[in-house]
């Protein structure tokens, strides 16, 4: 039997201490530590294959006498999803999927298995029985793959299944329902995460077998449980939208296989999940009349241009206090921009209630949208409307003028792809600029904000 001893561990961080203590010292949450029991001694029911019994202890070697092997990445039946990961699944990594309740995390991982052809595919349900998981998977498309389902939450009968049946592919929903005999406490909490976690990451990693598990977050969007766990994993994965919307995006918070700056899309429908291949198109919306208070932004979300459409709605405020309202775009940028149309270009706004939409449900944190952000208020303040095959894409500074932007080439060919005649830019952008390619679009270099007012309204 192995010993135990009991240790305070605070549920918001991971942080121990041999106390209770109110006030946590590394997160300053209060009431968060919680007494837990936890082994001492050797644990011999974690997860130990036959050669690691027998491997002798490893010895340093130089950098230069260790041989690569080439291991080809698991081609996914998910575009989008390999393009977050870098091209496709590692084998022997071991990624975390997290996001908001109802976010469609269990979905688009069912969706893989049943999709994912010539590999056995295990699929640990820890939340859900075998009829629902049946029922989902009927729903999302047809059932031809090597999936088996395992509706089990302890890790000593899970290990035990997988090896009499050796899977080639694992999914863990979730990592939070999972617990081992070795450790006293509950389910979800810091120890059993960090356990489980650990007994997953070794057998991963012994046994050249891709983990992918989902994870829990708090009500402040970061993964539950210690941040040790992110740290273990080798790609963190954040999956992020509005449930009440029908777009859905994957990004790589962390990837040690390859790069953070590529993201995923998809658009949720009936059957599962769908890759959208031109989100541009989608979050654009089809108008037959034009309208004030729009303008189109070039934006990049990760290393894809998109463009998206900026909505603002500018009235006399009713109340005292003006309203400031923003979906998908920085509130304190907001009040910046304002600042600025106040200050240097002279338009009162401090008595008129300002609503800023970005159409599609996506939140964009990109500064090039700042150009488009003024263009709509404006548009919508004035009454006056913004021809649609315009697009913007400038940073605006504090003193009114337009910052360039990174990667302009690339926004420009997106625009002229789909069909926009113009495109204001930052003039900075244009210096070593070659244009001659560009004949569809007229690209107009501007510096200041006076001047794309001027080329609109006149």
């Amino acid at each position: 039997m192995a010993k135990t001893k009991t240790t305070f561990y605070c549920q918001s961080c991971g942080a121990n201490a041999t106390k209770w203590i109110g006030k946590c010292p590394s997160c300053n949450e209060w009431n968060t530590y919680v007494e837990e029991v936890v082994p001492t001694g050797t644990d011999h029911n974690k997860w130990k294959s036959a050669a690691t019994k027998e491997t002798k202890a490893a010895k340093p070697r130089l950098i230069t006498e260790i041989e690569l092997e080439s291991s080809p990445r698991i081609i996914l039946p998910d575009e989008e999803l390999n393009r977050v990961l870098g091209g496709g699944l590692v084998p022997g990594s071991l990624t975390l999927l997290g996001g908001e309740p109802g976010i469609g995390k269990s979905t688009l991982l069912l969706q893989l298995a049943v999709r994912l052809k010539n590999k056995k595919i295990l699929y640990i349900s820890g939340e859900e029985s075998e009829q629902q998981v049946r029922m989902r998977a009927e729903r999302i498309g047809k059932l031809e793959s090597n999936c088996y389902i395992l509706t089990e939450t302890s890790t000593q009968n899970i290990f035990r299944q997988i090896e009499e049946l050796k899977p080639e592919f694992v999914i863990v929903d979730s990592i939070q329902t999972l617990y081992s005999s070795v450790y006293e406490s509950a389910p979800g909490t810091v120890s059993q995460i960090r356990g489980c976690a650990g007994e997953l990451l070794r057998y991963s990693k012994e046994t050249a077998t891709p983990v992918l598990m989902i994870g829990h977050i708090t009500k402040d969007g970061s993964i539950a449980g210690p941040k040790v766990l992110e740290h273990m994993v080798d790609t963190v994965l954040q999956f992020e939208g509005d449930r009440h919307h029908i777009y859905r995006i994957v990004r790589a918070v962390k990837n040690r296989f390859g790069s953070t700056a590529e993201l995923g899309i998809y658009e949720m429908q009936g059957a599962g999940l769908t890759e959208v291949a031109n989100p541009s198109q989608l979050l654009l919306s089809q108008r037959d009349a034009q309208l004030s208070g729009t303008a189109i932004a070039c934006t990049l979300e990760g290393a894809r241009p998109i463009l998206i459409e900026t909505q603002a709605l500018v009235s006399t405020a009713v109340y005292g206090t003006p309203q400031r309202t923003t979906t998908g775009f920085d509130m304190r940028r907001l009040h910046i921009l304002l600042a600025v149309l106040e200050k240097r270009c002279g338009f009162r706004l401090g008595t008129k209630d300002v609503f800023l939409n970005i159409a599609g449900g996506i939140r964009v944190e990109d500064p090039a949208i700042d150009l488009a952000v003024i263009c709509s208020i404006l548009s919508s303040s004035e009454d006056l409307s913004i021809d649609p095959m315009i697009c913007f894409a400038g940073e605006v500074g504090l003193t009114g003028e337009i910052r360039p932007v990174n990667r302009i080439e690339t926004r420009i060919k997106e625009a002229a792809r789909l069909g926009f005649k113009k495109i204001f830019v930052s003039r900075y952008n244009l210096q070593g600029l070659d244009l001659k390619s560009e004949k569809t679009i007229e690209v107009i270099g501007v510096g200041k904000v006076e001047e794309v007012l001027q080329a609109l309204f006149a």
